[in-house]
């Protein structure tokens, strides 16, 4: 019998924040040990729940919602998300322009799927979201990576972006918040950014699921408010974090600029979304209740509020330890600090974490699990509570002075 491989499509597809690392974090719970899982950003299991409202909506639609809806998504739904966008400045924003999904990654899955052909060239950040990597090699394309400045708070270096644009680049992802750095970028980055597309004939895709997750004062900036009608810009967005639904598989996506001119692609975004009949149903019931209703978000984002004082703790006890930098996280839920060269000569990252993991029963993800290009990152969960924040810093300190020691870097 021959031997049955994987497809020579995954061959250049990772995703490593549950790669390698959460194997051996399996492997040793198997053993008995119990694992602080910090490498996914799932609110669930640190105490976060759904709001009432979005539940309470979602079981009184269970018996209307057997059956399969439209592919792009129940009308309430996709209504509700046009009118979000409405609100927000975007008032070309319409229902037929709405296409609900299992989630942000399966909408990416399918607009790619759609979009790429053998060999385009897709802009994506680094570091970057590493399903969007995954998901433009596996449509076929080449994704090019441009470069983060971490010494300007993280935002896009503008200069490496037009560097690596050829007459094969077709499409830039901007990722906003960003995950893993935190970074919230400002209006005039924006800006800039959907003027770059302008000049090179680019379409944007813009992940947005963290946008209600903001600190310190920053705000959020929809890219499709400055793309006018000549920039075709898709949006994600959803329910997973800003309402703590990971689980019920919802979000979005949007379609804006220069609609006539992707008929074509929309017909066929239309066809792959039918090829998968349509969305969790019971999950689009949360979406009107959620973006129409109370925002109890507002309560975590803000001093004393959870989201907001596990990751200004977070910050605070990474840049403590000798040898650690971390740029202060205005948005999303991750801190994504920087590990010295001189003082932890790191040559693999993973093998990193994995001896972290296997010390200290503690999962974080390598830096280059998000297509940095060194091995001198790792990203942090800032969903722990506080004295579980405190106690997981507290094992990485520990883990990163035995380094110290044991490479001969430590100092007075």
């Amino acid at each position: 019998m021959r031997t049955i491989k994987q497809s020579k499509k995954l061959k250049n597809v990772r995703y490593d924040v549950r790669g390698p690392i959460l194997v051996e974090a399996e492997r040793l719970e198997s053993l008995g040990h119990r694992i602080l899982k910090l490498n996914i950003g799932n609110p669930a299991p640190f105490g976060f729940e759904a709001p009432q409202a979005i539940q309470a909506d979602v079981v009184h639609h269970l018996p209307e919602a057997q059956g399969y809806s439209d592919s792009r998504g129940i009308f309430s739904a996709r209504t509700a998300v046009a009118q979000y966008y409405q609100s927000r400045g975007l008032q070309d924003a319409h229902v037929d322009d709405v296409f609900i999904g299992n989630g942000v990654s399966e909408l990416i899955s399918l607009v790619l799927q759609t979009f790429v052909d053998d060999g385009n060239e897709i802009l994506v950040p680094a570091p970057d979201y590493p399903l969007w990597t995954g998901a433009v090699s596996l449509a076929g394309g080449t994704p090019v990576h441009y470069l983060c400045d971490e010494s300007n708070g993280w935002m896009p270096n503008l200069v490496d972006i037009e560097s690596k644009i050829t007459e094969n680049t077709h499409a830039m992802v901007i990722i906003n918040p960003n995950n893993p750095t935190g970074a919230v970028y400002s209006e005039q980055m924006v800006k800039d950014l959907v003027d770059l597309a302008r000049r090179h004939d680019l379409v944007i895709f813009s992940d947005e699921i963290y946008e209600k997750i903001v600190y310190n004062g920053a705000e959020h900036h929809h890219t499709a408010a400055y793309t006018g009608d000549d920039v075709l810009c898709l949006t994600f967005s959803g329910l997973s974090k800003a309402y703590r639904v990971c689980g019920y598989r919802s979000g979005w996506l949007m379609l804006s600029g220069p609609k006539h001119l992707a008929a074509d692609f929309i017909e066929g975004l239309t066809l792959m979304a039918n090829m998968r009949m349509c969305s969790n149903v019971p999950a689009q019931h949360a979406i009107q209740t959620a973006l129409g209703g109370y925002q109890s978000i507002e309560e975590l984002i803000v001093p004393g509020g959870r989201f907001y004082e596990q990751s200004m703790l977070a910050d605070r006890l990474l840049n403590e330890i000798p040898g650690v930098t971390s740029v202060r996280p205005d948005g999303a839920l991750y801190c994504f600090p920087r590990l010295d060269p001189e003082v932890y000569p790191i040559a693999d990252d993973q093998q990193f974490v994995i001896d972290l993991l296997r010390s200290k029963h503690l999962l974080v993800t390598h830096g280059t699990g998000f297509n940095w290009p060194e091995p001198d990152h790792f990203r942090l969960v800032t969903l722990p509570d506080v004295q579980m924040l405190e106690e997981a810093i507290g094992r990485i300190a520990e883990f990163l002075a035995e380094y110290r020691r044991a490479k001969g870097t430590s100092r007075p």
